[in-house]
């Protein structure tokens, strides 16, 4: 029988693969620094900042979902996190198209992500909920 209160098989693989796209996601903020500028909407201040900023996060907020106690907060605040990552997602709507590094952002690119970012908060509320 199963025991609800034991995560299973699937949850945990699903969890680890949740996790680690937000550490590596946030990792790649310190790595590929400059592509982010291209995706910052102009009105932001200290753009440089707020880059390593969301790294930070999205890595720490990573690790927070890999531990029962903390998972439910982390996956509130990633939640949060994409919801205040938004104005950049329509930022980059508005701008397309536009050239990030070698790869030509079309509108239609800019408007899939609206979709999974959707999907991104379904997956954190899985965990917030639990």
């Amino acid at each position: 029988m199963h025991n609800p209160d034991k995560p299973n098989v699937t949850f945990k693989i699903l969890l680890w693969i949740y996790a680690l796209f937000y550490m590596l996601a946030g990792f790649n903020h310190f790595i590929s620094t400059t592509g982010y500028y291209a995706i910052m909407p102009e009105w932001l201040p200290a753009h440089k900042f707020l880059i390593y900023l969301s790294g930070i996060l999205e890595i720490s907020f990573g690790i927070m979902l890999l531990f029962s106690n903390t998972r439910k907060l982390g996956a509130w605040l990633i939640i949060l996190m994409l919801i205040a990552f938004m104005p950049a997602h329509i930022y980059m709507i508005q701008k397309a198209p536009f050239m990030l590094k070698s790869i030509e952002i079309t509108p239609f690119m800019a408007w899939m992500r609206i979709p999974f970012q959707a999907v991104f908060i379904w997956w954190a509320w899985i965990y917030a909920k639990k």
